[in-house]
């Protein structure tokens, strides 16, 4: 499927997978891809976020995620993992929406996945799904960007 993304997009995911390394963790989720696309401006002024508010955002969600089991982890820092040989999988979420960002370039009759499809296939992720956690704690209005995503001109 990664032949079909266009250069815009095959760095979005080379985004995500910086953002996997940079938060210590061992697999692309959802959140990673959101804030990969953080790395295109179009997505920016789309979502009406940027990329450092997500990631404080994102931050927030997971601290007060291990607060409900009891995990005080305000002042720690998280170490990044060491470079791998091994390629760095997706979870299963993060799986789900390549083929919905195919979908969303067949419906644009477009020839190529672009930054805008994988946003719009990231609009389509339900809670409790990281990437629409952190939508929902940014206030993104779903329906308008999809809506300034997909009109016209």
């Amino acid at each position: 499927m990664f032949e079909q993304f266009a250069a815009e997009a095959r760095a979005i995911v080379a985004s995500a997978l910086e953002e996997t390394t940079l938060r210590g963790d061992r697999r692309i989720g959802t959140e990673h891809l959101l804030l990969g696309v953080l790395h295109d401006p179009g997505a920016v002024r789309a979502l009406g976020t940027d990329l450092e508010t997500a990631r404080s955002a994102l931050d927030a969600l997971d601290r007060s995620a291990l607060a409900v089991v009891g995990i005080d982890v305000q002042g720690i820092e998280r170490a990044p993992v060491p470079a791998s040989r091994k390629r760095t999988p997706f979870t299963s979420g993060a799986r789900a929406v390549l083929p919905r960002a195919l979908a969303e370039t067949k419906k644009a009759r477009s020839r190529r996945i672009t930054p805008e499809h994988l946003l719009l296939a990231l609009l389509d992720c339900e809670r409790p799904d990281p990437a629409a956690e952190l939508l929902a704690e940014l206030d993104v209005d779903r329906t308008a960007v999809r809506a300034r995503l997909t009109q016209p001109g």
